[in-house]
């Protein structure tokens, strides 16, 4: 080999040394800053950083084209917990206006399962000592579970999952309404980016099927605007640095480099599968899961 390809390559292992060295370790306590703020974002506590319940209100209304058709809800929101809504329904199609309340809280399970994944996230971070990622193969891993956890707290608040009707229809939440609902009509509400959303389903028999209808209202809430932005800023991070890491390991791969690099083989594999959707109830019923309203 002439000395000039010496001298390139040891250069490249020397840089290599350094980013595992100082640049790593700086990208973990960078990831650790960005996903404490997301933390103190949500409006419980997550890990270390304690948060009061915060309260809020916010009201949704809309009225489609047809001015018969409307629904209102005003909704007082505790951490993850709706405590209370006023709700007025008017459709052209159902006999009577309804108007009620809830009687006990309506728990915003994405709320608390995005806290979790990131909570998860927290203590992994706080479990990687500066000078424990020693090679390529061990930064990736570090790097893929954390991206894991980042995708799943953050699909939680974009994809919510899909339930079925008769689901709505006999949850809990539904029982909680003072006066009941109609037999036709079912609500929920849920997450989706960064709005609250009120669904109402207008429930009807076509030849021996139950179909729906549904009507929605939303709101913008600033917490989970401000939460999807930094759990995007904290999988940036990271993909910059598994960018650079793999361009090092191409070097391994032609065995130019020692063994600290990590080669396209693993990356490749621990990289993939990592976005997790939206999961349907996988239960029969009057809709298929698949095709059910959100919740």
């Amino acid at each position: 080999m002439a000395d000039p390809e010496k001298w390139e390559l040891l250069a490249l292992q020397q840089e290599f040394d350094w980013v595992l060295q100082h640049e790593v370790p700086s990208a973990i306590r960078r990831l650790r800053v960005v996903i404490e703020e997301c933390a103190r974002h949500f409006p419980q506590s997550v890990a270390k950083i304690v948060t009061p319940p915060k309260l809020e209100k916010f009201v949704m209304a809309t009225a489609s084209h047809n001015a018969q058709d409307s629904i209102k809800c005003i909704v007082t929101v505790l951490g993850d917990n709706i405590t209370h809504a006023d709700i007025t329904i008017k459709l052209h199609k159902n006999t009577s206006q309804y108007h009620g309340q809830l009687q006990t809280e309506w728990k915003l399970q994405q709320t608390q399962d995005s806290a979790n994944h990131l909570q998860t996230c927290c203590y992994f971070l706080d479990s990687l000592d500066d000078g424990q990622v020693k090679s390529a193969e061990e930064a990736m891993h570090a790097l893929n579970q954390v991206i894991a956890y980042l995708h799943k707290g953050r699909n939680c608040l974009i994809i919510p999952k899909k339930r079925t009707i008769d689901d709505l229809v006999s949850s809990r939440n539904m029982k909680s309404l003072i006066p009941n609902l109609p037999s036709d009509l079912t609500i929920s509400f849920y997450i989706q980016a960064h709005k609250l959303i009120f669904a109402v389903y207008l429930l009807s028999q076509q030849q021996g099927h139950v179909k729906f209808e549904t009507f929605q209202a939303d709101c913008s809430v600033p917490w989970l605007n401000e939460v999807i932005v930094l759990y995007s800023d904290a999988l940036q991070l990271c993909q910059q640095l598994k960018d650079k890491i793999m361009v090092f390991s191409q070097y391994k791969d032609a065995n130019l480099l020692g063994s600290h690099c990590a080669s396209p083989d693993s990356w490749e594999m621990e990289g993939k599968g990592i976005i997790v959707p939206g999961e349907g109830s996988g239960r029969p019923g009057m809709t298929g899961a698949g095709d059910g309203p959100p919740t």
